[in-house]
């Protein structure tokens, strides 16, 4: 480990009892408590679509399983967190989420994608980049490698999602956005100037449109990301498609099936096995 502050912080947490906020479990992984859940962190490798290496990692909210099949903790707490436990929830998965990556080797130039709640952009209020960027700060962590993803907005929500994005480049992160459709990512690629835009590989199915996103986007320096890639077949036709020499990154369980651990060893060249796959649980 490359962090000698966070590798201190972790080893008070060795300590701590299973019962508290926050702890390290046999693994040394670190581990945090909300509404009686367990929660804990597994990754998904986010490629270049070029040669498939990787270039960051997602992180996601998981009840704890020692198979790395948890379930989504979000949408287990999403009917008993009010707005206010959920933007202090919000703040237990970041720092969980921070400390599980830097706490491993091999990530120094890599990103790490952390996703706010749709929940949160009306809950959140004041200066709340501010409050993560201090933890990073006393943890000697590299915010510059930290892409905060917002989630899609609807119309009414426009200027919520300006003002949350504002915030955040203020206190120097990185922001990534979701799009429903290339329509809509062109037009977030246009309005909010985001430093990646991420579409379902399904919403992507028009190829002049596709090519328009990629040019304008690497105009913009701004990387698309297009997810839940499941099928080689679905990959083949995006790699045929776009014609040009743009980049763009992919993700999906053809992938990378999400895990605690780095890397994930999956090759992309072959299907995951069946067995694996069947395990495999959706993404939020």
């Amino acid at each position: 480990m490359h962090y000698p502050t966070l590798q201190h912080y972790l080893s008070r947490l060795q300590s701590a009892l299973s019962n508290s906020q926050l702890w390290l479990d046999e693994q040394g992984r670190a581990r945090g408590r909300y509404f009686n859940a367990s929660l804990s962190t597994a990754f998904q490798a986010i490629r270049s679509g070029q040669d498939q290496q990787v270039i960051a990692y997602e992180a996601y909210a998981r009840s704890f399983d020692p198979t790395d099949q948890g379930l989504n903790v979000w949408r287990l707490l999403e009917f008993v967190a009010n707005d206010e436990e959920s933007v202090e929830l919000d703040r237990l998965c970041r720092l969980l989420h921070t400390m599980n990556f830097y706490r491993q080797s091999g990530v120094r130039q890599l990103d790490l994608y952390l996703s706010v709640h749709s929940r949160l952009l009306a809950a959140i209020e004041g200066n709340h980049g501010m409050a993560f960027r201090r933890i990073l700060d006393v943890l000697e962590l590299p915010h510059q490698h930290i892409i905060l993803q917002m989630p899609a907005a609807t119309a009414s929500q426009r200027w919520v999602l300006a003002h949350v994005v504002e915030n955040y480049r203020r206190n120097g992160f990185r922001v990534g956005v979701n799009a429903a459709n290339l329509e809509q990512a062109i037009d977030l690629l246009q309005r909010v100037r985001p430093d990646a835009i991420k579409i379902d590989i399904y919403a992507a199915n028009r190829p002049e449109l596709q090519i328009s996103l990629l040019e304008q986007a690497e105009r913009a320096q701004c990387q698309v990301i297009f997810k839940r890639i499941e099928q080689q077949e679905k990959f083949d036709a995006l790699q045929n498609s776009h014609g040009t020499a743009s980049p763009y990154l992919v993700q999906g369980f053809l992938f990378d099936i999400p895990a605690a651990e780095l890397p994930v060893t999956y090759s992309f060249t072959q299907p995951l096995p069946r067995a694996v796959y069947a395990q495999a649980r959706p993404l939020a």
